[in-house]
């Protein structure tokens, strides 16, 4: 354990360094421009102003449902410093936990040195592109997976499972995705709490502001250009790798709707086998994956998912130095090591004024490795690192636990998924 300790020191103190942490409006603390548009949203509904219809805040748009806007409604009510302070405070406990959850789901007691290991783990992981950028952007992103985690990471056929990724979708539409694996995995009950979960934020939504949300739902759902232009480096979805492929900003329809649909069936197929294999933190996080992959557009910032993998990485490290089984310790530090170099802050600085877009900076950092110079020979990897994690992943899941696996392997696996049942 004392390797990761060590890992986490380290990551804490490039945190701090790596991108300073004064440096405005990049240091990590110094940006936050999402929650405003939250609390700019939320700020809407209550003085009985429309949401949809132009920009809340400056020329940002509000892309969230009607729901989040009053569930997002406690922040208006605090300055901007606290909120801040307690969106972050939030994300940071989110983070940790969703570690927790994920050693406690692998059979380790909740002591002091798994406590110990999951600040860490965390640790290591806020100097993933995703998860630092979430935290300067001030987004919802690790307190969405903090409650999915919670919520189905219990044993099968726990009071109101399900309830929470119905809730969430009601906030973030890609959750959504996790329905459709609970039914797959025969989690039928769950599934059907979590639409009516999702149904009732609806129902809500459209009672506290039915203008705003037939809106919403007729109009502003389809429109993907109100998140963002679609060949924009950060897009991390597939849309995204079809648009600098073709270097079109409209990439055709019935081309994304057919690899969406082939990532739909690989992501869900290699999640019901790792689910059938006892690996439920790894069946969760390619669930989560698949739903940035296959979504209109996806930030970089959506891809948190790849924590609970890390986490599994992680597990399969420290079971194979118990068990003396050196060949895996070696694969499973190799898997972790491509993980993390793929989805790193890396940065590219340029310390003199740059314009981006409309905005004037005093210095610039590009952050991931989508946003920084690469040799045109890696280019193929470079622009879409994160769709290349979730395909190797995919892959491996299923060459490793598919059906032609040995028969006494698989019963196995099924004796743990029984006994965490």
């Amino acid at each position: 354990m004392g390797i990761f300790v060590v890992a986490g020191f380290v990551a804490l103190y490039l945190q701090v360094t790596f991108i300073p942490w004064h440096s405005r409006p990049f240091g990590l603390f110094h940006n936050q421009i999402d929650l405003e548009v939250y609390r700019a949203g939320a700020r809407h509904v209550l003085h009985r102003q429309p949401v949809y219809d132009g920009p809340v805040l400056g020329l940002f748009m509000y892309t969230y449902s009607p729901f989040s806007t009053l569930a997002f409604i406690p922040l208006v009510h605090m300055s901007h410093h606290t909120a801040v302070l307690v969106w972050s405070s939030l994300t940071v406990i989110a983070l940790v936990a969703s570690v927790l959850l994920c050693f406690k789901s692998f059979g380790y007691r909740l002591n002091s040195r798994t406590w110990v290991l999951a600040i860490a783990v965390a640790a290591v992981c806020s100097m993933m592109e995703p998860v630092r950028t979430t935290v300067w952007y001030g987004q919802v992103n690790v307190v969405i997976m903090a409650l999915i985690l919670w919520d189905l990471l219990r044993p099968g056929g726990s009071r109101l499972q399900g309830v929470m990724v119905g809730l969430t979708a009601g906030i973030k539409l890609t959750p959504a995705l996790f329905a459709v694996y609970l039914l797959a995995i025969r989690r039928t009950r769950a599934a059907i709490i979590a639409v009516v979960a999702g149904v009732l934020t609806v129902a809500i939504g459209a009672l506290a502001m039915p203008r705003a949300s037939k809106k919403f739902w007729t109009e502003t759902l389809w429109d993907s250009r109100r998140v963002g232009p679609v060949r924009a480096p950060s897009n991390q979805s597939i849309t995204g790798a079809l648009a600098s492929i073709l270097r079109t900003d409209s990439p055709p329809t019935g081309l994304w709707l057919l690899l969406a649909g082939v990532a739909l069936v690989l992501g869900l197929t290699a999640a019901v086998v790792a689910y059938r294999r006892g690996a439920a933190v790894l069946a969760l996080a390619i669930v989560g994956m698949t739903s940035t992959s296959v979504s209109p557009f996806s930030w970089g910032h959506h891809w948190v998912w790849f924590v609970p993998l890390a986490a599994h990485l992680v597990h399969l490290m420290i079971s194979a130095v118990d068990n003396g089984r050196w060949v895996r310790l070696a694969a499973a530090v190799v898997a972790f090591c491509a993980l993390y170099v793929s989805v790193f802050l890396w940065k590219s600085h340029y310390p003199h004024p740059l314009q981006v877009g409309t905005a004037h900076f005093r210095e610039f950092y590009a952050m991931g490795l989508f946003m920084i110079p690469t040799p045109p020979q890696w280019h193929w990897f470079s622009a879409q690192p994160y769709l290349w994690v979730f395909g190797v992943t995919c892959v491996v899941t299923l060459l490793w636990w598919g059906p032609w696996r040995s028969p006494a392997r698989l019963a196995q696996a099924a004796r743990a998924v029984g006994a965490r049942r």
